[in-house]
């Protein structure tokens, strides 16, 4: 029987992507995962998994909250993601995915906070933003909603950056509006990708594909701007290369942190 593979060692200030959406925040003494899926590739209802991740659950140790835009879609919670989430302390995500999976969730709606202790003393603060999982002419549910209900996620706190992770928005109207609630993001974690779903709004994006995600970094003013979300699953349609050509086109390459899954990249310039 072979060893252990071995924890994680805790980067302060820095974020690492370990596949699809899922990206590992340590921030402020705290350990925070966005989204996790740690499934092997393979199939998923209507959509497929084409990579497992670059790090697994077991190495990322003691977790003080993961973050879940929202569980309706396999590729932002699949069924590992689904247990390590629902063994962590506390598990912030929508209002209707909290009544869905119970303890430890706690529902917030957009503009809702949770605050949790620091190691230091000190607080960082949770915020839910909107976020828009369709195009803006979507048809939209009797909330309001477009595809289903799903939030991101602005984390702030003394001597913290403060960071914004977006959810699977495709919303460049709803960046404004939280880049104009919140001033001064210095980082942030969009998921890109261009994801596209067929039958679903003629198969445009319901994530930002890569023109909008370099727009998304234009707004929100960002120094750090990580992308997240494309690769990993079949229906992404825009992967690295297009987006660092995008960032590139809208002369923002320098505010682009992208790196190979697994790599820490630092939360500040």
């Amino acid at each position: 029987m072979g060893s252990p593979s071995p924890l994680l060692p805790r980067h302060a200030g820095s974020a690492m992507v370990v596949g699809g959406p899922t990206t590992v925040l340590d921030l402020g003494g705290l350990r925070i995962v966005s989204d996790p899926t740690f499934d092997a590739p393979g199939p998923h209802g209507y959509l497929t998994k084409t990579e497992g991740p670059a790090v697994t659950e077991d190495r990322l140790g003691d977790v003080d909250v993961v973050l879940v835009s929202h569980d309706n879609h396999a590729d932002n919670f699949d069924d590992r993601g689904r247990a390590f989430a629902l063994a962590a302390p506390l598990l912030l995500t929508t209002t209707s995915g909290a009544a869905r999976l119970g303890s430890p969730a706690k529902g917030l709606a957009a503009w809702d906070t949770h605050s949790l202790r620091r190691p230091d003393g000190g607080e960082l603060t949770v915020t839910a933003v909107p976020a828009v999982h369709g195009p803006e002419d979507g048809e939209r549910d009797p909330d309001g909603d477009v595809n289903c209900q799903v939030i991101g996620f602005v984390l702030a706190g003394d001597g913290l950056p403060t960071v914004y992770i977006s959810g699977d928005n495709a919303s460049i109207r709803t960046v404004t509006e939280i880049a104009r609630r919140i001033p001064g993001i210095a980082a942030a974690v969009l998921h890109a990708g261009a994801a596209r779903v067929p039958g679903k709004f003629r198969e445009r994006p319901v994530s930002l594909d890569s023109v909008r995600a370099a727009a998304a970094a234009a707004v929100l003013g960002a120094p750090v701007n990580i992308p997240a979300h494309y690769t990993g699953w079949a229906h992404f349609t825009e992967g690295r290369e297009a987006i660092e050509h995008a960032f590139d086109d809208a002369g923002l390459t320098p505010v682009l942190a992208i790196a190979d899954h697994g790599t820490w990249l630092p939360l500040t310039p």
